[in-house]
């Protein structure tokens, strides 16, 4: 409102100075004593009172038409730092004196709209969080009470089975050479199975670290291989810190390599080994399994693709060579960034 005032009284005030200097020449061409030859005075074929009506008329036109021009300016002014506000975009940074209040009212509310963004956002993140964090609280525990219906059923009756095939093998030699090799060949498929079940059973319910260093899960995952399958461990496990969250992402690695070589390698042995040199934390898992051809890693069947992930999520490096009949060999180089002061052989 104070804007509107001050704008008419500056049209009023130039207005007056347009009047007083058309008064003040006609005074000057027209003395006290001569203002009555006003009347009879006539300018371009018109009395000198209409001209001079109509110059104080068209300066006031002027006038208006100058102001309205402002105001023209002023209102496009803000129409564009309203859109601008509408669309989260910066403010236009331009001085006009007239508007600096109006200006400082939009960008507190532009202040307010951007705390209420980011509280609207902090809000969504926290309920994403929840939902993630609830949803992987039931995926456990849907995968634990899997693993325990696997264990308690079919692990067991492929247990019986074995059992029940090794004493039909030792007690019921026949002369049948054809029915002496299907036998082996089913007890050799059941117990490829009970291997594939227990692999399967290390997928869904993994041992979890709960707080050990990397080196003690290690150990615990070595020990209940050794404890239920019938495979050679060979393992090289230095003691060395390590910070937690690359703990966690190697023994996922570890796990998932383990895994997927107890299901698809047909391997005899496993080799582990986790190492530091030059800066660098070093894991490899080797076995000498069937292996695969190089060209087929592409499938994704041996979770590969899962654990170069995992890698490189750490910043590391992530290798695997594997040769037909030869084996497979993997390899996880990290980068230790934080030294802890030992030296490195």
């Amino acid at each position: 409102m104070r804007i509107i005032l001050r704008q008419i009284a500056i049209n009023l005030l130039v207005l007056f100075l347009v009047t007083s200097i058309v008064l003040g020449i006609t005074f000057l061409l027209f003395p006290i004593e001569d203002i009555q030859s006003l009347i009879t005075t006539k300018l371009f074929n018109l009395s000198y009172l209409a001209v001079v009506g109509i110059i104080i008329l068209v300066a006031g036109l002027l006038i208006g038409i100058l102001g309205s021009q402002l105001w023209k300016q002023h209102i496009y002014y803000m129409e564009r730092q309203l859109d601008q506000l509408i669309h989260g975009q910066s403010l236009i940074n331009e001085e006009y004196k007239d508007l600096k209040q109006v200006d400082e009212r939009v960008k507190q509310l532009q202040k307010k709209i951007a705390s209420q963004v980011e509280h609207a956002q902090r809000l969504a993140t926290e309920r994403a969080n929840e939902r993630e964090a609830s949803l992987q609280e039931i995926v456990v525990q849907e995968r634990n009470r899997l693993a325990r219906d696997l264990h308690d059923s079919v692990s067991q009756q492929l247990f019986a089975a074995s059992m029940m095939m090794s004493a039909i093998t030792e007690s019921n030699q026949t002369d049948d050479p054809a029915l002496n090799h299907q036998i082996k060949m089913v007890e050799k498929m059941i117990q490829q199975s009970q291997l594939e079940m227990r692999a399967l059973l290390l997928h869904l319910r993994p041992v979890q670290l709960k707080g050990k260093k990397l080196q003690e899960g290690i150990m615990d995952l070595l020990s209940e291989l050794m404890s239920r399958l019938p495979i050679e461990l060979d393992y090289n496990i230095e003691d060395f810190s390590i910070e937690k969250g690359i703990e966690d992402q190697l023994f996922r690695i570890l796990q998932e390599a383990v895994s997927n070589t107890l299901r698809h390698a047909e391997a005899a042995s496993i080799k582990i080994s986790l190492i530091k040199r030059e800066g660098f934390i070093i894991m490899r898992i080797s076995d000498d399994g069937k292996g695969f051809e190089m060209k087929d890693t592409g499938t994704g069947s041996y979770g590969l693709d899962t654990m170069k992930e995992r890698s490189q999520d750490l910043g590391g490096d992530f290798k695997v060579v594997s040769l037909p009949n030869r084996g497979t060999r993997i390899e996880v180089k990290i980068p230790a960034i934080h030294e802890d002061g030992e030296n490195d052989d």
